[in-house]
């Protein structure tokens, strides 16, 4: 019997009607367009506007996106993760909620949190369940309502931050294709520098906390983008090295979209040409969990059978990793 590994077999992806664009952006805060874009490659992002709409609404649209693409019955499906840093509510499983919506029956589900770099945290939990040879279908989405924590007088964060969502389906293969390798980390020291500090455990949500602001999101952006740049180059050119690749050998880069800098940084550091490079943040800015998803839904027309890619991604936490993957399917 062949070696089970995991591949990506499906894709989809959400995004919001309504587009913030940088020229909007100047109306609320002290901005322009060029500094935006000079400083962060982001013109515009989608804002979900509806009320009473969350998260679990851009997971049900992306996953819904990818069983209308590849045509599998959702029964089918053993388990959904719901990669995001923004649940619809606390207690209450925004996995659950997804998973019921699509018709996901017969599978069980939990949410997964590591704010930016929850999605490739997932593809781990996601590769690991279906290796162990007990399930057949599992469905990785990444979803984020970021607006919902965002202080739009703020300029440091509104400008950066957009809501989407993206979806992976990951079944067994026997032909080697799929997730090759992993190099995750962690460093709870770096938790003090990108937060949102009220509405959890430690300091719920208060009258005076919310008039403050207390519970939008917080960064202390040259910190972030300082270990951001080190840290996802670092486990980048490891995980090559360790599978003995150089440049030649990887047909493209999905990197977390914080920060077009960032990004171009990784990518120098192992000397990849521009064209190897996926990017959207043009087009979303930053939306934490979905951004390497909607990379991948975007440019699965372009994305072939055995190429290989290396994802990396950072988050607050401090969390950040690279994977190395063998894609599996022509579109």
């Amino acid at each position: 019997m062949s070696k089970i590994t995991a591949a990506i077999t499906a894709i989809g992806g959400y995004v919001p009607e309504y587009v913030l664009t940088n020229q909007i952006l100047e109306t609320l805060v002290e901005t322009n367009d060029e500094w935006i874009t000079t400083r962060t490659g982001i013109k515009e992002r989608r804002i979900l506007k509806e009320d009473g709409k969350g998260t679990s609404y851009l997971a049900i649209k992306a996953a819904q996106n990818l069983i209308d693409k590849s045509g599998i019955d959702p029964k089918e499906i053993d388990l959904v993760i719901v990669a995001t840093a923004t649940p619809d509510m606390k207690a209450a499983s925004t996995s659950a909620y997804t998973a019921t919506h699509i018709g996901a029956t017969n599978a069980f589900s939990f949410d997964l949190e590591a704010a930016c770099s929850s999605f490739l945290y997932g593809m781990s939990v996601a590769s690991s369940y279906i290796v162990s040879g007990r399930y057949k279908k599992v469905l990785l989405v990444g979803a984020d309502k970021n607006s919902s924590m965002i202080n739009y007088k703020d300029r440091a964060t509104c400008i950066i931050f957009g809501d989407g969502a993206g979806a992976a389906l990951f079944e067994p293969n026997h032909e080697g294709f799929g997730l090759q390798d992993e190099l995750l980390r962690s460093d709870g020291s770096g938790r003090e520098f990108l937060q949102a500090t009220y509405g959890g455990s430690s300091y719920p949500s208060t009258p005076e906390a919310v008039a403050e602001g207390k519970h939008y999101v917080f960064q202390e952006g040259k910190t972030v983008f300082k270990n951001a740049v080190f840290n996802m180059a670092d486990v980048t050119v490891r995980i090559l090295e360790r599978n003995h690749l150089n440049k030649e050998d990887i047909d493209w880069l999905v990197a977390h979209q914080a920060n077009k800098r960032i990004v171009e940084a990784t990518a120098n550091r192992i000397e990849l040409d521009e064209d190897k490079v996926m990017m959207n943040i043009h087009k979303y800015g930053n939306t934490t969990s979905a951004t390497l998803p909607l990379l991948l839904n975007d440019y699965e027309t372009q994305l072939k059978k055995g190429q290989k890619l290396i994802f990396a991604a950072f988050g607050g936490g401090f969390t950040w990793g690279s994977i190395y993957l063998t894609w599996a399917y022509n579109s």
